[in-house]
């Protein structure tokens, strides 16, 4: 809008001047270009103008749709990373997919009605971008492009002109800026149209495009019926955790702290096992809420928090506002500040917590905690859970250490674990060669800062875990634990 604003004023006047040289507004688009710090969206739309421009100067007789593809290659070639930016991709992509439809977009005479057919093919072409990104699509933003694109283009748009020439309109044009913005705030927040989609694999975004490619070619034609190809295969996707009959256990990459995630098949129960904190910007909206759309997971059963240490639970009420939650466990011994805090925001959300916990049934699987006694200290108050996925043995430590640790041998019949969250972040208070040696874990988790102030992991404790397969967060990322019919797939995501 933009730029086409820029040729039609740049235009109006070299015409009245009797100006013919258009390299002029050429200047132009690359200094609006420069003004917008190279915005991506900027530079396909102004050298698209100035590429169709030298077009129709020079009589290359090129169409609108190779010339847009010749300058996707050369913005590939200056830079091969553009691929991986969000705004380049939708922006040619958009853009073709506009070119491509422009005879059913035409069909329709009514200005309205032009909007939502654009809106429709631009929702439906980024779709798998947007659910391999974001994990949820606003089927609402089709309809808003109705009011929002007039009041944009033809109120808000228009008075900024004005407003430039005319600066005591300013107060006006300040109503209206305000208007859009409590509209899109009010609108955000409307959650009834938005979809949790799990991330997908190639095939499935090769599918997804067969099926969109497919519903543009019989628009075209007028079989509107075909759009329920796109319905059927995001119905299916939607559900997709129903027909899931994996276990996962996937250590999430928090950097200095901890947060994990149990995922029971058929999405009988989701249960987060701490949540991370203070080490970080906003872990719940990058971090916690991606990774559990990311899966598919529209609500969490349980979020558990291992003790009352803020790099544990310091995101427990933030996700709570922004996250759909069932219950919430702490553990036993004293109630901290945070924790109160916690409790109180519980309370007016009416969601249900417990303390101190012996067990959690969840179908057919029990989650064990391993509650010695009480202790003075928050760390080893931490709560122990021991629980199997299939035939493999699992066993989270908190921030317990060897004094709590020694107790849980002593009281407890557990050896040969196989996936044991190494305690305190691999501290050297922790994991003592007594506790390893009977528990002999195959698999070790640590989840640690990289270069964190506390020198996590200790040596030692790297030493006494010599015999398992270690797996750091810091080194590699969130580590995922996949499990069905007693086979065991581990994968790990680059940090």
């Amino acid at each position: 809008m933009h730029i086409g604003l820029i040729v039609l004023v740049l235009e109006f006047i070299l015409h009245k001047l009797k100006i013919k040289n258009k390299f002029i507004i050429i200047i132009f688009i690359l200094f609006y270009i420069f003004l917008t710090n190279y915005s991506k969206s900027i530079i396909r739309a102004g050298l698209l103008y100035i590429l169709l421009l030298l077009n129709k100067k020079y009589k290359f007789r090129l169409s609108t749709l190779k010339i847009l593809i010749l300058l996707l290659c050369i913005s590939l070639i200056i830079n091969p990373y553009n691929l991986y930016n969000i705004s380049f991709i939708f922006t040619y992509l958009v853009t073709i997919s506009l070119i491509l439809n422009r005879k059913l977009i035409n069909r329709f005479s009514n200005y309205f009605k032009k909007i939502l057919i654009t809106s429709f093919i631009a929702f439906i072409v980024t779709i798998p971008v947007m659910i391999n990104n974001y994990f949820s699509i606003n089927i609402l933003g089709i309809v808003l492009n109705i009011i929002f694109v007039p009041l944009v283009s033809l109120i808000i748009f228009p008075l900024s002109i004005v407003v430039f020439i005319i600066p005591s309109f300013n107060s006006v044009l300040n109503i209206f800026i305000y208007l859009l913005e409590r509209l899109s705030i009010v609108l955000s927040n409307i959650k009834l149209f938005q979809i949790t989609l799990c991330h997908v694999n190639i095939l499935i975004f090769i599918l997804y495009y067969i099926i969109i490619v497919t519903v543009l070619y019989m628009l075209n034609k007028g079989k509107y019926i075909y759009i329920m190809l796109l319905i059927i295969l995001l119905v299916i996707h939607y559900n997709y955790r129903l027909i899931d009959s994996n276990y996962y256990y996937i250590m999430l990459d928090v950097k200095q702290g901890d947060s994990s995630l149990l995922i029971m098949p058929n999405d009988r129960c989701n249960i987060m096992i701490d949540t991370g904190g203070i080490y970080n910007n906003d872990l719940t909206n990058n971090v916690l809420i991606p990774s559990l759309k990311s899966r598919g997971i529209k609500k969490l059963d349980y979020i558990i928090i291992t003790h009352g240490d803020n790099d544990h639970l310091g995101e427990v009420i933030s996700l709570v506002n922004n996250y759909k939650v069932d219950n919430v466990v702490f553990n036993i011994g004293d109630i901290n500040s945070i924790e109160s805090s916690i409790i109180s925001v519980l309370e007016k959300k009416n969601i249900k917590y417990y303390i101190g916990l012996d067990n959690l049934k969840i179908n057919n699987n029990t989650l064990y905690f391993l509650n010695t006694k009480e202790y003075d200290n928050e760390n080893d108050n931490s709560n122990i859970l021991y629980f199997k996925l299939d035939s493999y043995n699992f066993l989270l430590m908190g921030d317990a250490s060897s004094i709590r640790e020694k107790d849980i041998i002593d009281g407890y019949d557990i050896e040969n674990i196989d996936v044991l969250k190494v305690g305190h972040h691999g501290s050297k208070t922790s994991s003592s060669k007594y506790f390893i040696d009977n528990i002999k874990p195959k698999y070790s988790l640590i989840s640690v800062g990289k270069n964190n102030r506390y020198g996590h992991p200790n040596k030692e404790t790297l030493y006494n875990l010599k015999d398992s397969k270690i797996y750091r967060t810091d080194e590699d990322g969130s580590i995922i634990f996949k499990i069905k019919n007693n086979k065991l797939k581990i994968e790990t995501c680059s940090p």
